[in-house]
């Protein structure tokens, strides 16, 4: 797997509806659905799960659940057969490794704090380059981003009224050019994964994109057919 089973998230280890999705080889749907069952049923459901979004291959808003240990287990209770079992094995694995790793984060003593506070703000500028080389997008970026995406996908479409447009499979085949091209760009698998330090750079490569000839020509002349009729 080239994902992690158990991130950090807000010092707390959890995972994600999309992996156990992926990991148990069911449809992320369904995850979802099993989830919200949950929800009705489960007294204290706020404190295992937290519902979020996710941007797409294609920037859409996708709906997705973090869940920690206890929502994990919750869910994948109903999970059976022997490969669901060496999932959940790993997944518990996972899940120990992690709190074990966050116990040994002790948290800052007072001098230590007054120390960093001392430091001034002569070192503000070096933290905020190190984290906007290392964060990706926060959500307002992403949700601009998203937009900017789009209106470029649909110009290059020729308008949203625009057979091109109105084609789901052409829509979709510029679409993952256009991630085609960003990911060979950036080198990211995600576009939330992409380091805020280049989100004026991926804005210029958006706005500079086009899709390749043999993709702009089926785009023309599906339009063309419209014109004709």
């Amino acid at each position: 797997m080239t994902e992690e089973l158990v991130i950090m998230r807000d010092r707390q280890a959890v995972t994600t509806s999309l992996q156990v999705a992926k990991n148990f080889e069911k449809l992320h749907k369904n995850v979802l659905r099993d989830i919200d069952a949950l929800k009705r049923d489960v007294l204290n459901f706020e404190q295992m799960f937290v519902e979020s979004t996710e941007l797409d291959s294609y920037g859409r808003d996708r709906r997705i659940y973090y869940m920690n240990r206890d929502g994990f287990s919750l869910l994948a209770m109903g999970f059976t057969g022997k490969k669901a079992l060496q999932f959940k094995l790993k997944y518990i694995d996972a899940f120990n490794r992690m709190e074990k790793q966050l116990q040994q984060q002790k948290p800052l003593t007072l001098p230590e704090q007054i120390s960093l506070i001392a430091k001034g703000y002569e070192n503000l500028s070096a933290d905020v380059k190190d984290i906007k080389d290392r964060m990706g997008l926060p959500g307002n970026m992403a949700h601009s981003f998203s937009k900017k995406r789009n209106a470029k996908i649909i110009n290059v479409l020729g308008g949203k009224k625009s057979n091109a447009y109105c084609d789901k499979n052409i829509r979709a085949k510029t679409y993952r050019a256009l991630f085609s091209s960003y990911r060979e760009t950036f080198d990211q698998d995600r576009y939330n994964d992409l380091p805020m330090k280049d989100f004026d750079k991926v804005i210029d490569f958006v706005n500079n994109w086009y899709p390749p000839f043999e993709l702009q020509q089926e785009i023309q002349q599906t339009n063309a057919q419209l014109a004709i009729v």
